[in-house]
C-alpha cells in the first residue's frame, strides 16, 4: 500500500520485487508486433488504430528484443502514456517487476529519445 501510495503522490519507492530501471526503445502495439512483426513508421495508422481499440503498447529494446508491458500501478490506461509516442523511439524510467517470464515496467518518465 506505501508503495502505491508514494506512486500516486509521484514519487516511487522500490520494494523488494522491483528495481529502478531506464529503458530506451520503441513503442510497439503488441498485437502487430507479437503476431507479425510489424513496426516502424509506415505502421503508425495502424499501431494508432489498434492502441485505439485496446491493444495494449510495449516498449520494445531493439538491442535486446526485450519487450516491456506498462503495468497499471495507477489504476489507469497506459496506452493513453505511450500514445503519443506510437513506433517513436522513447526513454522510460520506472520500476521493473518481472513473473512468469513477462517483464513489467511501472512508469515513471517519457521522453523522446534520439
Amino acid at each position: 500500500m506505501r508503495f502505491l501510495m508514494a506512486l500516486m503522490a509521484g514519487s516511487l519507492v522500490f520494494g523488494a520485487d522491483t528495481r529502478p530501471v531506464t529503458i530506451t526503445g520503441l513503442v510497439v502495439d503488441t498485437g502487430c508486433y507479437l503476431s507479425h512483426d510489424t513496426k516502424g513508421e509506415k505502421h503508425v495508422k495502424c499501431a494508432t488504430a489498434c492502441a485505439n481499440a485496446g491493444v495494449p503498447l510495449a516498449i520494445l529494446d531493439e538491442a535486446t528484443s526485450a519487450v516491456y508491458l506498462p503495468v497499471a500501478m495507477d489504476h489507469k490506461n497506459q496506452n493513453a502514456k505511450l500514445m503519443p509516442f506510437i513506433e517513436k523511439k522513447v526513454k522510460v524510467t520506472g520500476a521493473l517487476v518481472e513473473k512468469g517470464g513477462i517483464k513489467g515496467i511501472i512508469l515513471k518518465t517519457i521522453e523522446a529519445a534520439n
